[in-house]
């Protein structure tokens, strides 16, 4: 049961012939969305766990208020990054690899990063 939402689809790599108003407002939001630190800290604790794991686990590690943690972990899966599974009354986050592999895809400038 995952919440992947599609914004990351429309981001076009930033080396591309040209780029429409649409694709840069796109790329500029999904980086935006990464443009905390706590929110790379959570990509960075998730990309670290071989299991999805559970927003009550990533207060402590991240030194937040539950509700602080839960908007950092809203802003991540609106924008495709995380994935999110509701098991009974707690919410369970993993990367999204597809929408990771966009990023690196849309961040390559120069033909550097991914084949």
């Amino acid at each position: 049961m995952s919440d992947t939402l599609a914004p990351i689809a429309c981001c076009a790599p930033l080396a591309a012939a040209t780029i429409s108003d649409e694709e840069a407002a796109a790329t500029a939001e999904l980086f935006q969305s990464l443009a905390d630190p706590h929110r790379v800290k959570i990509v960075n604790l998730l990309a670290t766990s071989s299991e999805p794991v559970c927003a009550c686990e990533l207060i402590e590690p991240l030194g937040l208020s539950q509700p602080t943690v839960s908007h950092h972990l809203k802003k991540l899966t609106d924008a495709g990054l995380l994935e999110r599974e509701q098991r009974g009354k707690w919410a369970y986050f993993s990367l999204n690899t597809g929408a990771l592999r966009t990023l690196a895809a849309v961040a390559d400038v120069k033909g550097v990063c991914c084949p």
